[in-house]
Order: C-alpha cells, then structure tokens, then sequence
C-alpha cells in the first residue's frame, strides 16, 4: 500500500482553512497519481493504491467540509464517493481470486478443476468491474474531476462558527454545572449513610419457588423456557 504523502507546512497551530486547502490538494493529487495502469488486471495493487487514496481523500473532505462552499463541494464528495466505489467493484473480486490461487497452491492437484469452476464467476465479476471502473475514469476525465477538486482547495475559507485552531483550547470551567439528582443523593446518604441491609433469603423458599409452587422452570405451566411447551 502506497504511503500517504506529508502535507507541506502542516503543523498545529497552522489556521484551519489553511490546512484545509494544503491537505485537499495533496489528498486530491494523490488519488490521481495512482491512477496510472489501474486498469491492469495483471497488477491488482494499483487498484488497491487507488482506493486507498480515494478513501483518503474523502475523509479530509468531510473533516474540513465546513471550509468549501457548499454548492462545490457536495457534488465533488459525490463524485469522489462514486470514485470510490468504483474502484471497490474492482477491488473485491481482486482479493477474492487472490485467496483461492493461494488456496489452490495449497490444495493436492487433483482439486485444481474444482478451484477452478468456483473462480470462474469471480473472473467475469472482476472483468466486469474493471468496466465500471473504467467508465468512472473517464467521467472523472471528463467532467474534469482532478482540476475541480483543485480549485476546491484554493477556495478554502475559515468558517464563520470555527474555533480559532491557532490558539490554545478553552481552559475548563472552575466547576461543574448543579447536578440535581446527584445532589439529591447525596443529602439522602447524609441523612442515613448506613445502606439498609440486604434482605435475607431461607434456602427453603427457594426450593418452594423452583420446584414446588408450580412457577419452576420445570414446570411445562410456569414461565420458564418450557412455558407453553414450546420446546426445541
């Protein structure tokens, strides 16, 4: 798996928008990077590089959603999500075939015939998603998905409700706001700290009530599993 690249100049105090915009562009590069030869089916990590990028980019996408202009930003997310899931359709039957070769490799040859019927209909899947995932390259292509989600990132603004991530966090407050109900508990526990004891329990009791008093678990009458003989 591909390692996700260092964003520039990000650090802590670093305003929010700005690292809005520094980690969306570099997300967003990244997930076309990997786009080279991903429909190779020789070369099932590349798809795997790919998707992981994609999921990578979404996720700084939403983390930093409240940066973005909503009319650009929610179709973009759309079309990365739609990305997304077209490189899973090819992915999943990837990792499929990739475990039945490693379990033919370790099955006596004469199973050979049967691991094979069983990937056949993984093959057709994995022919098919390659398709799909080659028609969302293209309408990535198309509609320019790479260059828009650029400029996406240069349009980062700080939100009018964020925080101020370049200072400190607000120290707590002195105290907790009143607690009612555990104020009431406590003056009851003033009042009488000693907790009343526990009810004693005569062993005999407990024989009358499981055996005796017709309620038992036994008891096909009762409300134990038994009850209304519905048994297994």
């Amino acid at each position: 798996m591909a390692k996700a690249r260092d964003i520039p100049g990000l650090h802590a105090r670093m305003p929010f928008a700005q690292a809005a915009a520094a980690t969306v562009a570099v997300r967003a590069e990244e997930l076309f990077e990997q786009s080279e030869n991903v429909l190779d089916m020789d070369d099932i990590e590349r798809v795997h590089d790919m998707r992981v990028a994609s999921r990578r980019l979404r996720a700084v996408m939403e983390i930093y959603a409240p940066c973005f202009p909503p009319g650009e930003f929610k179709p973009l997310l759309r079309e990365v999500k739609a990305l997304a899931d077209a490189l899973g359709a090819r992915r999943d039957p990837d990792v499929l075939l990739a475990q039945l070769a490693k379990l033919e490799g370790s099955l006596p040859k004469a199973n050979a015939p049967g691991v094979d019927a069983f990937a056949a209909p993984i093959h057709a899947e994995q022919q098919q998603g390659n398709e799909v995932l080659a028609a969302a390259l293209d309408q990535a292509e198309h509609t320019d998905l790479r260059g828009r989600l650029q400029l996406l990132a240069a349009s980062a603004a700080a939100p009018e409700d964020a925080e101020d991530f370049r200072g400190s966090p607000p120290a707590p407050p002195d105290a907790a706001p009143p607690d009612p109900a555990g104020e009431a508990v406590a003056a009851a526990l003033a009042a009488d700290p000693e907790p009343a004891p526990a009810a004693v329990v005569d062993p005999d009791d407990l024989a009358v009530h499981a055996n005796g008093d017709g309620h038992g678990a036994d008891d096909p009458g009762g409300d134990g599993p038994d009850a209304g003989g519905a048994g297994a």
